[in-house]
């Protein structure tokens, strides 16, 4: 059994994505080739942004934020630690500082009321993320952000194909960033990500950015980098893109089977009202997560842990000088959460087969 069957995915869409391949490796244009305006054009229709910019992974899309928003040595930077690194090291990489709020328990999403407590003059940027496959409150997250005129950048590698009362994830912020690394609900078959906004001149920044820091070949008009997605991978996101929808709704129906046969059995993913759920990880929580991964693993069931320890546990962050019991949401749900086989080419006797399995394992430890 796969954790995420990218093979059967792959079988599915096969002459799609073959016939996009080939297209690049017959037009040889590797670097900004055609399909990089045809894929920004698809994705910034299907968000309904007025902007889309590809980029070469979902951690690079979260710098180019940064660098477009001018954020740099003594801002701040407010985000969460319970996320992988990306979220708070590209901050790091523009010379500003992350400052982290604790999770609510049932979303695994920042909690916004706390946002307000540690937003100081230096804050430039809050960067909330949409974990495991949902949206935060974004319109009190928002409404926060406006109050102070701080920018939000939605860190949305997971939610991509989420909603909140109607509005897609990646269309409810200044600037909001995806990744389409393989793993994710959309995936290209290395490393991708694309950045989102209704901002002109935000958008030509970031496109500048991405390109060297110029729109114009030979022509510098800011520090940027190599952030260029690769035309064959925009190739095989845009073959994917037509069929995204119907695995978001399969992803979605799996999630809710899922939950109906593990309702009594152990702690559920929560969607939070108005929300939908697009499951990149299905998570559940146990206070024996280690025994059940090895039972799980014994019966050819794959696990994940997304993720074992909180940024503020990690030594290269020990100098922000937080201390243990400081996110107590954060933590709990770092030592209790696993996340089980979740992809679109489940059947529902595999996740019968599946909860068979854990409640037999949870039974036994």
């Amino acid at each position: 059994m796969e954790f995420i069957d990218l093979k059967s995915q792959y079988h599915f869409l096969k002459s799609q994505i073959d016939a996009g391949i080939a297209k690049v490796l017959e037009h040889g244009q590797f670097i900004m080739g055609p399909e990089i305006k045809e894929l920004e054009s698809a994705l910034s229709a299907f968000v309904g942004m007025k902007h889309c910019i590809t980029v070469s992974s979902g951690t690079t899309s979260l710098e180019i934020a940064l660098r477009a928003l001018n954020v740099g040595a003594g801002d701040e930077v407010v985000t969460v630690p319970f996320t992988w690194i990306s979220s708070a090291e590209t901050i790091n990489l523009v010379g500003a500082k992350p400052v982290f709020v604790d999770i609510e328990p049932t979303t695994y999403n920042i909690d916004v009321e706390k946002i307000e407590s540690v937003i100081t003059p230096a804050t430039k940027a809050i960067v909330p993320v949409s974990l495991f496959g949902q949206m935060p409150k974004m319109e009190r997250l928002n409404e926060i952000a406006s109050k102070y005129n701080i920018p939000v950048i939605e860190d949305a590698a997971q939610s991509f194909g989420a909603t909140r009362f109607g509005q897609m994830s990646c269309a409810v912020s200044t600037i909001s960033s995806t990744s389409f690394f393989p793993a994710k609900p959309l995936g290209c078959y290395g490393d991708g990500g694309s950045l989102f906004t209704n901002d002109d001149e935000i958008a030509n920044r970031m496109r500048a950015i991405r390109t060297h820091g110029g729109t114009a070949r030979h022509h510098h008009t800011l520090v940027g980098t190599n952030g260029r997605m690769d035309t064959l991978q925009a190739a095989i996101v845009l073959a994917k893109l037509p069929s995204f929808p119907s695995e978001v709704r399969k992803r979605s129906e799996i999630g809710a089977l899922y939950s109906e046969l593990l309702k009594d059995v152990c702690v559920i993913p929560a969607i939070d009202h108005g929300n939908t759920h697009v499951y990149a990880q299905y998570t559940i929580r146990v206070p024996n997560r280690e025994e059940l991964g090895k039972s799980l693993k014994e019966h050819g069931v794959p696990t994940a842990v997304y993720y074992p320890k909180c940024l503020h546990e990690q030594p290269v962050y020990s100098y922000l000088g937080y201390q243990w019991g400081e996110f107590p949401n954060c933590e709990l749900a770092s030592r209790e959460v696993i996340s089980l086989p979740m992809h679109p080419f489940l059947s529902d006797e595999d996740v019968k087969s599946i909860v068979s399995h854990l409640k037999n394992s949870l039974r036994s430890n």
